[in-house]
């Protein structure tokens, strides 16, 4: 009998690395996922009068999903009765990981400011953790919470550019109401996703979910697209849907699923706190945005924060 990859739900056919192999593997490629999500907020900022939000998400995880589609074709045609009598929780899924926190952050973009987003966002990893503990059943070690701590520290440092009386000159409108659902939608995203166990491999299953939420986006993007005022499509249209479809779409998506199998879904969620430096970072090198010392003091706490909640076993 083949050797089976549990966390993978593979047999050793597709899947020959052996236990300590893939969690050695997911630590290290959890630590990249925030670097490609954040080609997605220089597409967020190069999007508003190019292309539309919804239409944006839905070219975007079309794209991934084609992708993904064709690499696990045999897969999904083998278990095509077992995924078609969970599409509801697909459904779900797309709603949540590709709708509300996907084109959501794109509209929020349009009437509330960095500031917001980022700290609206922070909560998200707080709430996977919380979430874990008490649906989950999974476990931190005192030195994990210690992590979680620092990293948040690290972050609303980040946020605040070292000037903490900011958070009390804070304004909340519209957009912020989107980023509390997206950053809520993305929690139950990660946590549903460790919830619903499933035979198929993270391509398949990830191709999946991108059909969930191309159904979810068909209605919005069909609404922006005749309405007066959007724009005609371009070539930097397609190279912004090409870009999201592909860096943080099939990458970002495809790793942190993965990587959620192998370790768990509290000890992931934390690399969502590298978000902010990586961003500056990208903004820095593709906008040209200056870097502040306030970037280098969160860096040195977020980063140790990181390290001791993902390499350390909970208890």
């Amino acid at each position: 009998m083949p050797w089976r990859c549990e966390p993978c739900a593979q047999t050793d056919k597709r899947c020959r690395l052996l236990p300590e192999q893939r969690v050695r593997l997911a630590k290290l490629l959890i630590w990249l996922t925030p670097a490609l999500w954040a080609v997605n907020s220089i597409v967020a900022r190069k999007a508003p009068g190019v292309v539309d939000p919804h239409v944006l998400a839905l070219g975007r995880w079309a794209l991934a999903g084609a992708i993904l589609g064709w690499i696990a074709r045999h897969e999904l045609w083998q278990h095509r009765k077992d995924i078609w009598a969970v599409w509801p929780q697909y459904l779900t899924l797309g709603a949540c990981g590709m709708l509300i926190c996907g084109a959501w952050l794109y509209v929020a973009a349009h009437t509330t400011g960095v500031m917001n987003i980022a700290l609206i966002y922070a909560a998200s990893p707080v709430l996977i953790s919380v979430g874990a503990l008490l649906w989950l059943g999974e476990r931190m070690t005192v030195l994990q919470r210690i992590g979680v701590g620092i990293a948040i520290v690290g972050v609303l440092h980040v946020i605040t550019q070292g000037e903490w009386s900011a958070l009390t000159r804070v304004e909340w409108v519209v957009g912020d109401l989107l980023m509390v659902a997206a950053a809520t939608a993305w929690a139950a995203y990660a946590l549903l996703q460790k919830k619903w166990t499933t035979t198929l491999g993270s391509t398949a299953r990830l191709a999946c979910i991108c059909m969930g939420g191309i159904v979810c986006l068909m209605p919005f993007a069909i609404w922006e697209s005749v309405q007066p005022q959007a724009p005609a499509w371009s070539l930097n249209a397609t190279l912004l849907v090409i870009a999201a479809g592909i860096i943080p779409g099939i990458g970002a998506y495809g790793i942190y699923g993965w990587a959620q199998k192998v370790l768990g879904a509290s000890r992931v969620s934390v690399t969502l706190y590298l978000g902010p430096l990586w961003g500056a970072l990208s903004a820095w090198g593709v906008m040209g945005e200056p870097l502040g010392w306030h970037h280098l003091v969160g860096a040195l706490l977020i980063l140790p924060g990181v390290a001791l909640v993902t390499q350390f076993r909970q208890n």
